[in-house]
């Protein structure tokens, strides 16, 4: 059920981010182990300021449900950064955070 959003420098590729977050939020064992409730999006930015140098980025959110333990969302978001990390960028400045959402206010329908 996560959400995973990726947020990226515009000289970067999305497909091969894409990918590798999918691939290691699958990896996670936290999620169906089929991968279809595990939704990825790719935004590329072309205005951003990077502190003092200019580098590219790349910023995952994954929004998942609550109830997940310190230790899990610390694993998932392990597996996902070192899946970014095998793309062997240079210049490139890499993180990930986990973000619970809310289980009594969070609502779905599939039309």
């Amino acid at each position: 059920m996560p959400h995973c959003i990726i947020e990226y420098s515009d000289d970067l590729e999305g497909k091969p981010l894409v990918e590798a977050v999918h691939q290691s939020a699958l990896d996670s064992g936290l999620f169906s182990s089929l991968g279809s409730d595990i939704k990825v999006r790719a935004m590329p930015f072309n205005h951003y300021k990077t502190g003092s140098i200019e580098i590219s980025f790349v910023h995952v959110t994954l929004k998942i449900l609550s109830g997940r333990t310190g230790e899990q969302k610390s694993s998932l978001s392990g597996k996902v950064l070192n899946q970014l990390k095998a793309l062997n960028f240079i210049g490139c400045s890499l993180s990930v955070e986990v973000v619970d959402i809310d289980t009594a206010s969070y609502a779905k329908f599939i039309v």
